[in-house]
């Protein structure tokens, strides 16, 4: 067998001696791969529609039409605490709508807030015209709070959820500046209190310091303190009939919120900071 004398010449004795075992012995079928596992599916970054429930359907089709309207420089993209600028009292605490007026009024500003909206759900709604047909200037995002709600989802879930929220945006609107806002800290239970803070350390890791291009991150958690510890006189949810855990600021911390957020908004926006709403 001429190739084994030229093997012998190539090779010292003893790999020689190795080799020709499996040179001789028949050959076998090739054991299957083993299939890789299929990705695990993160239902915070599935679109999820809740065009089911009527009031959402109407809501959604109204803000569609409200897009198309005129001019869009400044868009609120969040749930019920976004959709809460809506609000007018009789009580102060419950009078949002004066607020969104003096800081947006004139800023051709849209709210995009949907209660109970998780962000799958918000997700859904980018997918389906809502970053569409429209170039503002600037996105705000707050988004996330009920993912920790009924559904339940992990701080790693909400996180990829909360990412491809910008993703989408960044690519339906790719001159659009965004505002990415913390998930808001809230008093619901021991296990929403912590994966809140593992959620905003995920994205200030991926978003802080001007990480990505375009997106500017921005964390309230401490206007909601006082020594440490969550101020529940700043939620109006304790004021209800019945009572709820604090979760949805007032109109009087919501102001605190926009007069913070308001030196970062009107820079990305180009114009003058609106002083504070009394």
């Amino acid at each position: 067998m001429p190739r084994f004398a030229a093997l012998r010449a190539a090779l010292p004795a003893v790999a020689f001696a190795l080799l020709v075992p499996s040179l001789l012995a028949p050959s076998r079928p090739a054991a299957a791969a083993t299939p890789p596992p299929h990705p695990r599916t993160v239902l915070a970054a599935v679109p999820i529609g809740r065009m089911d429930l009527p009031w959402w359907r109407h809501r959604f089709e109204a803000k569609q039409a409200e897009l198309r309207h005129g001019p869009i420089d400044l868009v609120f993209y969040g749930d019920s605490i976004t959709q809460d600028w809506e609000r007018t009292g009789p009580q102060p605490w419950a009078d949002f709508h004066p607020i969104w007026r003096h800081y947006y009024g004139g800023r051709h500003a849209v709210n995009l807030g949907f209660i109970g909206d998780t962000t799958a759900s918000l997700i859904w709604r980018i997918d389906h015209g809502e970053a569409s047909g429209i170039d503002p200037k600037v996105a705000v995002v707050l988004i996330g709070a009920n993912d920790m709600g009924l559904p339940h989802w992990s701080a790693a879930d909400t996180t990829d959820g909360i990412e491809t929220v910008v993703r989408l945006l960044r690519r339906h609107l790719p001159a659009t500046k965004i505002l990415l806002l913390a998930v808001l800290p809230s008093d619901r239970s021991a296990w929403i209190t912590r994966t809140t803070a593992a959620i905003n350390r995920n994205l200030a890791t991926v978003y802080g310091h001007g990480r990505v291009d375009g997106v500017t991150w921005l964390d309230l958690t401490g206007l909601f303190l006082k020594h440490g510890r969550l101020d529940r006189s700043l939620f109006l949810d304790p004021r209800l009939t019945p009572p709820a855990p604090p979760l949805h600021p007032t109109a009087q911390a919501q102001a605190r919120m926009a007069a913070a957020m308001e030196p970062v908004l009107a820079r990305l926006l180009g114009d003058r900071p609106r002083p504070p709403a009394r």
